[in-house]
Protein backbone atom coordinates (compact mmCIF):
# COMPACT_ATOMS: atom_id res chain seq x y z
CA UNK A 1 0.00 0.00 0.00
CA UNK A 2 1.05 2.93 -0.55
CA UNK A 3 -2.05 5.97 -0.53
CA UNK A 4 -4.02 5.59 2.27
CA UNK A 5 -6.60 8.20 2.40
CA UNK A 6 -7.69 11.30 0.13
CA UNK A 7 -9.88 13.80 2.51
CA UNK A 8 -12.24 16.30 0.42
CA UNK A 9 -13.05 20.05 2.38
CA UNK A 10 -15.84 20.78 0.53
CA UNK A 11 -16.26 24.17 2.91
CA UNK A 12 -13.29 25.32 0.85
CA UNK A 13 -15.05 24.63 -2.64
CA UNK A 14 -15.04 27.91 -4.77
CA UNK A 15 -18.84 27.97 -5.92
CA UNK A 16 -21.77 25.74 -5.66
CA UNK A 17 -23.36 26.57 -8.76
CA UNK A 18 -20.85 24.49 -11.25
CA UNK A 19 -19.44 21.29 -11.84
CA UNK A 20 -17.69 19.48 -9.87
CA UNK A 21 -18.74 21.52 -7.04
CA UNK A 22 -22.61 21.27 -6.99
CA UNK A 23 -22.05 17.66 -6.69
CA UNK A 24 -24.26 16.31 -3.55
CA UNK A 25 -21.42 13.47 -3.45
CA UNK A 26 -18.76 15.89 -3.08
CA UNK A 27 -20.40 17.47 -0.33
CA UNK A 28 -21.14 14.46 1.43
CA UNK A 29 -18.54 12.55 1.06
CA UNK A 30 -15.67 13.76 3.41
CA UNK A 31 -12.75 10.80 2.56
CA UNK A 32 -11.99 7.96 0.75
CA UNK A 33 -9.75 5.46 2.43
CA UNK A 34 -7.39 2.82 0.56
CA UNK A 35 -7.38 -0.83 2.67
CA UNK A 36 -6.63 -2.93 -0.37
CA UNK A 37 -4.01 -2.92 -3.28
CA UNK A 38 -6.92 -2.49 -6.04
CA UNK A 39 -9.57 0.39 -4.91
CA UNK A 40 -12.33 0.52 -7.50
CA UNK A 41 -14.50 3.49 -8.16
CA UNK A 42 -17.93 2.40 -9.56
CA UNK A 43 -20.98 4.28 -10.47
CA UNK A 44 -23.17 5.49 -13.21
CA UNK A 45 -22.32 8.35 -15.96
CA UNK A 46 -21.86 12.04 -14.29
CA UNK A 47 -21.82 10.24 -10.78
CA UNK A 48 -18.21 12.15 -10.19
CA UNK A 49 -15.94 8.84 -10.20
CA UNK A 50 -13.53 9.76 -13.45
CA UNK A 51 -13.78 13.26 -12.00
CA UNK A 52 -12.43 12.31 -8.08
CA UNK A 53 -10.34 9.83 -10.13
CA UNK A 54 -8.14 12.79 -11.70
CA UNK A 55 -8.63 15.10 -9.00
CA UNK A 56 -6.74 12.41 -6.51
CA UNK A 57 -4.29 11.60 -9.54
CA UNK A 58 -3.00 14.95 -9.99
CA UNK A 59 -2.55 15.72 -6.03
CA UNK A 60 -0.73 13.01 -5.56
CA UNK A 61 1.71 14.67 -8.48
CA UNK A 62 0.50 12.23 -11.53
CA UNK A 63 0.83 14.02 -14.73
CA UNK A 64 -2.40 13.72 -17.07
CA UNK A 65 -1.67 13.97 -20.56
CA UNK A 66 -3.33 16.00 -22.92
CA UNK A 67 -4.49 16.40 -26.19
CA UNK A 68 -4.51 19.71 -27.84
CA UNK A 69 -7.68 22.19 -26.46
CA UNK A 70 -9.61 23.18 -29.23
CA UNK A 71 -12.25 25.78 -28.99
CA UNK A 72 -15.32 25.08 -26.98
CA UNK A 73 -18.94 26.62 -27.15
CA UNK A 74 -18.79 27.08 -23.61
CA UNK A 75 -16.19 26.84 -20.92
CA UNK A 76 -16.15 25.71 -16.71
CA UNK A 77 -13.28 27.27 -15.00
CA UNK A 78 -13.56 24.77 -12.49
CA UNK A 79 -14.47 21.60 -13.89
CA UNK A 80 -10.46 20.54 -13.22
CA UNK A 81 -9.86 22.37 -9.82
CA UNK A 82 -11.60 19.67 -7.35
CA UNK A 83 -7.78 18.52 -6.65
CA UNK A 84 -7.00 22.13 -4.66
CA UNK A 85 -9.59 21.09 -2.27
CA UNK A 86 -7.86 17.27 -1.88
CA UNK A 87 -5.09 16.12 0.74
CA UNK A 88 -3.30 12.69 0.57
CA UNK A 89 -2.16 10.49 3.16
CA UNK A 90 0.23 8.43 2.10
CA UNK A 91 1.60 5.23 4.05
CA UNK A 92 5.50 5.97 3.41
CA UNK A 93 6.03 9.01 1.04
CA UNK A 94 4.66 9.67 -2.33
CA UNK A 95 5.77 7.21 -5.04
CA UNK A 96 6.06 7.68 -8.61
CA UNK A 97 2.73 6.37 -10.96
CA UNK A 98 0.51 6.95 -14.12
CA UNK A 99 -2.53 8.31 -14.88
CA UNK A 100 -4.58 6.16 -18.12
CA UNK A 101 -7.57 7.56 -19.33
CA UNK A 102 -8.69 6.01 -22.95
CA UNK A 103 -9.37 9.14 -24.22
CA UNK A 104 -5.73 10.20 -23.91
CA UNK A 105 -3.95 7.02 -24.66
CA UNK A 106 -3.61 7.75 -28.61
CA UNK A 107 -2.15 10.89 -28.02
CA UNK A 108 0.19 9.41 -25.34
CA UNK A 109 1.35 7.05 -28.08
CA UNK A 110 1.74 9.40 -30.60
CA UNK A 111 4.24 11.01 -28.52
CA UNK A 112 5.96 8.32 -27.47
CA UNK A 113 6.48 6.93 -31.14
CA UNK A 114 8.05 10.64 -31.34
CA UNK A 115 10.07 10.67 -28.69
CA UNK A 116 11.11 6.76 -29.89
CA UNK A 117 12.67 8.02 -32.64
CA UNK A 118 15.39 9.69 -31.24
CA UNK A 119 15.97 7.03 -28.60
CA UNK A 120 14.43 3.90 -29.10
CA UNK A 121 15.17 2.32 -25.93
CA UNK A 122 12.39 3.93 -24.64
CA UNK A 123 9.69 1.37 -26.17
CA UNK A 124 11.37 -1.54 -23.57
CA UNK A 125 9.24 -0.05 -21.22
CA UNK A 126 6.00 -0.76 -23.00
CA UNK A 127 6.51 -4.01 -24.69
CA UNK A 128 9.69 -3.25 -27.05
CA UNK A 129 7.41 -2.20 -29.96
CA UNK A 130 5.43 0.97 -31.25
CA UNK A 131 2.14 1.11 -29.82
CA UNK A 132 0.64 2.00 -32.93
CA UNK A 133 1.90 -0.65 -34.97
CA UNK A 134 -0.68 -2.45 -33.15
CA UNK A 135 -4.35 -2.20 -33.05
CA UNK A 136 -6.24 -0.09 -30.00
CA UNK A 137 -6.69 -2.95 -27.44
CA UNK A 138 -3.25 -5.11 -28.26
CA UNK A 139 -1.51 -1.77 -27.64
CA UNK A 140 -3.08 -1.31 -24.23
CA UNK A 141 -2.65 -4.52 -22.94
CA UNK A 142 1.11 -4.13 -24.42
CA UNK A 143 1.25 -0.67 -22.18
CA UNK A 144 -0.41 -2.14 -19.12
CA UNK A 145 1.40 -5.44 -19.10
CA UNK A 146 4.64 -3.37 -19.13
CA UNK A 147 3.98 -0.31 -16.96
CA UNK A 148 2.34 -2.11 -14.43
CA UNK A 149 5.81 -4.20 -13.56
CA UNK A 150 6.75 -0.93 -12.28
CA UNK A 151 6.50 -0.04 -8.46
CA UNK A 152 4.15 2.81 -8.14
CA UNK A 153 0.40 3.90 -7.78
CA UNK A 154 -1.76 3.82 -11.07
CA UNK A 155 -4.85 5.28 -12.10
CA UNK A 156 -6.92 3.78 -14.56
CA UNK A 157 -10.29 5.69 -16.22
CA UNK A 158 -12.31 2.94 -17.25
CA UNK A 159 -9.41 0.80 -19.28
CA UNK A 160 -12.03 -1.79 -20.46
CA UNK A 161 -13.30 0.87 -22.76
CA UNK A 162 -11.67 -0.74 -26.00
CA UNK A 163 -10.58 -4.07 -24.29
CA UNK A 164 -12.86 -7.28 -25.44
CA UNK A 165 -13.85 -9.99 -22.44
CA UNK A 166 -10.85 -11.91 -22.86
CA UNK A 167 -8.37 -8.68 -22.55
CA UNK A 168 -10.50 -7.51 -19.71
CA UNK A 169 -9.69 -10.87 -18.23
CA UNK A 170 -5.79 -10.66 -19.14
CA UNK A 171 -6.22 -7.32 -17.22
CA UNK A 172 -7.68 -8.66 -14.49
CA UNK A 173 -5.02 -11.40 -14.36
CA UNK A 174 -2.41 -8.66 -14.01
CA UNK A 175 -4.52 -6.55 -11.06
CA UNK A 176 -4.64 -9.62 -9.11
CA UNK A 177 -0.83 -10.50 -9.53
CA UNK A 178 -0.38 -6.78 -8.52
CA UNK A 179 -1.97 -7.78 -4.84
CA UNK A 180 0.94 -10.55 -4.52
CA UNK A 181 4.27 -8.39 -5.00
CA UNK A 182 3.31 -5.73 -2.84
CA UNK A 183 5.04 -3.04 -5.00
CA UNK A 184 1.80 -1.62 -6.91
CA UNK A 185 -1.54 0.29 -5.86
CA UNK A 186 -4.25 0.35 -8.49
CA UNK A 187 -7.34 2.91 -8.33
CA UNK A 188 -9.82 2.07 -10.81
CA UNK A 189 -13.29 3.63 -12.26
CA UNK A 190 -14.86 1.34 -14.28
CA UNK A 191 -17.78 -0.08 -15.43
CA UNK A 192 -16.82 -3.58 -15.91
CA UNK A 193 -18.55 -6.40 -14.05
CA UNK A 194 -15.20 -8.24 -15.05
CA UNK A 195 -12.40 -5.98 -13.54
CA UNK A 196 -14.58 -5.57 -10.66
CA UNK A 197 -14.45 -9.63 -9.99
CA UNK A 198 -11.02 -9.19 -8.74
CA UNK A 199 -10.68 -11.03 -5.50
CA UNK A 200 -9.55 -9.05 -2.35
CA UNK A 201 -10.51 -5.69 -4.01
CA UNK A 202 -12.39 -2.85 -2.40
CA UNK A 203 -15.04 -1.08 -4.53
CA UNK A 204 -16.67 1.89 -4.12
CA UNK A 205 -20.28 2.81 -5.18
CA UNK A 206 -20.68 6.03 -6.48
CA UNK A 207 -24.26 5.60 -6.74
CA UNK A 208 -24.72 5.84 -3.11
CA UNK A 209 -24.28 9.61 -1.13
CA UNK A 210 -21.95 9.55 0.20
CA UNK A 211 -19.63 7.07 -1.56
CA UNK A 212 -20.48 3.69 0.01
CA UNK A 213 -17.83 0.32 0.17
CA UNK A 214 -19.72 -2.42 -1.34
CA UNK A 215 -19.09 -5.81 -2.28
CA UNK A 216 -19.05 -7.02 -5.81
CA UNK A 217 -22.67 -9.11 -6.00
CA UNK A 218 -23.99 -5.72 -4.17
CA UNK A 219 -23.10 -3.78 -7.55
CA UNK A 220 -25.34 -2.68 -10.19
CA UNK A 221 -23.02 -3.91 -12.56
CA UNK A 222 -23.08 -7.71 -11.67
CA UNK A 223 -26.98 -7.89 -11.02
CA UNK A 224 -27.86 -6.14 -14.33
CA UNK A 225 -25.04 -8.12 -16.47
CA UNK A 226 -26.45 -11.34 -14.64
CA UNK A 227 -30.21 -10.70 -14.80
CA UNK A 228 -29.74 -9.86 -18.60
CA UNK A 229 -27.42 -13.43 -19.33
CA UNK A 230 -30.41 -15.31 -17.80
CA UNK A 231 -32.82 -13.77 -20.13
CA UNK A 232 -31.88 -11.36 -23.01
CA UNK A 233 -35.39 -11.12 -24.12
CA UNK A 234 -36.73 -9.61 -21.15
CA UNK A 235 -34.56 -6.83 -21.70
CA UNK A 236 -35.11 -6.63 -25.85
CA UNK A 237 -38.47 -7.04 -25.20
CA UNK A 238 -38.89 -3.54 -23.60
Amino acid sequence: MHLLKANLFSEKYPTLDQYPFYLDIFHQTKNIVFTSPVTFFAGENGSGKSTLLEAISIRCGIHIWKSQERARYTSNPYEDKLYQYITVQWENGSVPGSFFGSHIFQHFAQLLDEWAAGDPGLLKYFGGESLLTKSHGESLMSFFKARYKIKGIYFLDEPETALSPKSQIELLQILHHAMTTGHTQFIIATHSPILLACPGATIYSFDHIPVKEVVYKQTDYYRVYKDFMNDPQKFISK
